[in-house]
């Protein structure tokens, strides 16, 4: 009976090898073609996300772009900052002096295109390099000729003045500094030392498209110059020559160097605020003490915070 089991057994073995045999299993190597795939669908839902990814970051990663930029323009005003407090420590508080007026060019050129060996002697022959703000290095006129503005993404630069080849992205307050020019009825308002109890509020440089801040008419020292009627994009108005720092280059504000050497944001519409020269009324029409309407600033700066 067993030997009988076994046979059968035998047989059924057989008869699956033999079903194996006529019937052989055959393994394809992988390729493209046995390989999964997505289908369209599922590709234009791949690129909708990271469309969506790129929609969403995309202005994340410009906006921490700017915010490094202005911290390194606060980082040259603060160079700037440690370059006069020198020369005010060597010269016990006196600011430097604005030169004589024998070229028909500003005063304050002094700093651009005057000498500038006492700077160079301090070690400061990197001056090029704290020039511009990081928001503004282009030069708005590369050839060197013509108008001197710049904007506010683009610096200035006068060619045809002394020391060609120099452009820079901040400006220095016309009313900061010593003057020996004797023919000038408003000498009297300038700052002419760092040794006064609102040094805090009087800039001295700050980001413009021209190189000198005159913001007032020297003829009415006492009357604020308008706000621009636009942005100084690419050049500078001919309207702002007087406010060359109410320019949009850090998302409603502008960057400032005050004469206790403190470097700090400053709102654009703050700039009328700040105390420009001895008897600039910080409380003028272009303020909300002084009356300001909303409807009353040009357009383009009617969003910004009023001060």
């Amino acid at each position: 009976m067993a030997g009988r089991e076994k046979r059968v057994g035998d047989g059924k073995a057989a008869s699956a090898g033999a079903r194996e045999l006529s019937n052989p299993i055959i393994h394809h190597p992988s390729s493209i073609i046995n390989a999964p795939a997505f289908t369209l669908i599922e590709l234009l839902v791949v690129i909708s996300i990271v469309a969506l990814l790129l929609e969403v970051l995309l202005p994340t990663l410009q906006r921490v772009r700017k915010q490094a930029r202005a911290v390194a323009c606060q980082a040259n005003l603060r160079q700037w900052g440690i370059l006069w407090a020198t020369y005010t420590a060597e010269n016990a508080g006196r600011l430097p002096d604005q030169p004589p007026d024998t070229t028909g060019s500003w005063g304050a050129w002094w700093w651009f295109w005057g000498d500038m060996s006492w700077v160079k002697s301090r070690g400061y022959q990197a001056i090029k390099d704290i020039m511009c703000c990081p928001m503004a290095t282009k030069p708005a006129n590369p050839t060197g000729y013509g108008s001197a503005a710049g904007g506010s993404f683009l610096a200035w630069g006068w060619g045809d003045r002394p020391r060609a080849g120099y452009c820079g992205s901040y400006g220095l307050n016309e009313w900061v500094g010593e003057w020996h020019r004797t023919n000038l009825p408003w000498r009297k308002l300038v700052w002419s030392r760092t040794d006064i109890p609102n040094a805090v509020a009087v800039p001295v440089f700050l980001d413009s498209a021209y190189p000198v801040i005159a913001w007032t008419d020297f003829a009415s020292p006492s009357e604020a110059a308008p706000p621009p009627a636009f942005d100084a994009v690419p050049t500078l108005p001919s309207s702002a020559s007087k406010t060359p720092s109410c320019i949009n280059r850090h998302n409603g504000s502008v960057n400032g160097l005050f004469l206790d050497w403190s470097v700090r944001r400053v709102g654009l519409k703050e700039l009328w605020t700040l105390q420009w020269h001895k008897q600039y009324d910080t409380r003028g029409p272009w303020t909300k003490a002084g009356g300001v309407q909303p409807e009353d600033w040009p357009t383009w700066m009617r969003g910004f915070k009023d001060y």
